[in-house]
């Protein structure tokens, strides 16, 4: 069994030879481990650095983000032969040498994703806004995808080559909520173990500040949502309107059969049609939209029957 670690990195060249150093050489199951540094448009020398310390590197010509970063990761990892796959952060905040316990689940057939989890772990610092934030990430992770995971937003995480396979990420931002929406659309079985955390050495590169880290995340997360859910989500909001339109719509009916007259409710009757047309106008919408889902699935199939 192969096992491939990718690093996505920009301008880590002062951690990355840290992370490479720190991951083990050997593992009991894996014959092979091979290091794919993906060196995001860097500016600095955190390429040269990964290959001084005999990591492959794939350059991107410039920065293209965390998610495509990722993806080309996956791609590479696979096109190595990798039967499993680790990603891990190039800024040192995570321990290295606790990857034989996020490979560990997928070798004993008892998992096809492993999260490290920070918060059944050990923190040794994280500041309130990032915290809460994860916890709110996590919490509105499991409310959409209908999985209990401690840790949605960790960057430490191991793949099964199926679960590699499956893993037609759409976003240009982050691949941590999507990962996970796909793993429940195709029911993949998820672990999580209890991984280390560190003080970070500098700033993020990555992002600029939580609540923009926030704010795109959200629309990911909401876009990834309707990507895999369209029909339940239109439904849902158009029943709301309809429900509205037939709750203020009730009264103007019954003074109408009462009198047979609409007024004085004339505006009520206004809002009811307008709360009923809206309603039944977004549940044709979650139709179509569940029609392209169906078209979308296929293509992800011949994607990942290419890929395999």
């Amino acid at each position: 069994m192969k096992l491939a670690i990718t690093i996505p990195a920009f301008n880590e060249e002062k951690t990355i030879a840290k992370v490479i150093g720190e991951i083990p050489r050997r593992i009991e199951g894996i014959k092979e481990i091979e290091i794919i540094v993906i060196d995001d448009g860097s500016t600095d020398n955190t390429g040269k650095i990964a290959e001084k310390c005999g990591a492959a590197v794939v350059r991107h010509s410039g920065n293209r983000g965390l998610a495509k970063a990722f993806r080309t990761g996956l791609d590479a990892a696979l096109e190595s032969g990798a039967g499993i796959i680790v990603n891990t952060d190039a800024d040192f905040q995570y321990n290295q040498k606790q990857i034989p316990l996020l490979v560990k689940p997928i070798l004993d057939g008892n998992a096809e994703i492993v999260l490290g989890s920070r918060f059944k772990g050990w923190i040794e610092e994280m500041p309130f806004s990032k915290k809460f934030g994860n916890i709110l990430a996590t919490k509105i992770v499991n409310f959409v995808s209908g999985l209990r995971v401690s840790d949605a937003q960790t960057g430490f995480r191991a793949f099964s080559r199926e679960a590699a396979l499956r893993m037609n990420i759409s976003s240009d931002f982050t691949y941590t909520q999507e990962s996970l929406l796909i793993a429940q659309e195709y029911k993949l079985k998820i672990a999580e173990v209890p991984v280390d955390f560190r003080k970070r050495e500098g700033k993020s590169r990555l992002f600029g500040s939580i609540w923009g880290y926030a704010k795109r995340a959200g629309i990911t997360l909401l876009i990834a949502y309707l990507n895999y859910h369209p029909l339940k989500f239109f439904l849902s909001l158009g029943g709301l309107f309809v429900l509205g339109g037939l709750a203020a719509g009730t009264r103007v009916l019954l003074h109408f059969l009462e009198t047979g007259m609409v007024q004085p409710y004339l505006p009520t009757a206004l809002l009811a049609s307008l709360l009923l047309i809206l309603g039944f106008e977004v549940i044709i919408i979650g139709l179509v939209a569940e029609m392209v889902k169906f078209s979308r699935k296929a293509q992800d199939e011949i994607l990942y029957f290419i890929k395999k």
